[in-house]
């Protein structure tokens, strides 16, 4: 079965960014966690720098053109 984005974007933050499980729970405790804000709540609580915001920002835009590619985004 292929990984859900999420789970992909999950995967990323912990295996590329090497952000704990702890890091991303601080992140998704908020009251209404939005996958696509993800990053930028990582950012605002100073668990990501500068640098690795903008590899997200990379990482979402070459994932985002595979997926359309591939078909598996309508």
């Amino acid at each position: 079965m292929p990984l859900s984005f999420q789970q992909k974007f999950i995967q990323y933050l912990r295996e590329d960014l090497a952000l704990s499980p702890e890091m991303i729970d601080i992140a998704l405790r908020r009251p209404d966690p939005l996958m696509s804000q993800l990053h930028i709540v990582l950012w605002q609580h100073g668990l990501i720098s500068l640098a690795q915001l903008n590899s997200v920002f990379e990482w979402l835009e070459i994932t985002a053109s595979q997926s359309y590619a591939d078909g598996s985004i309508a």
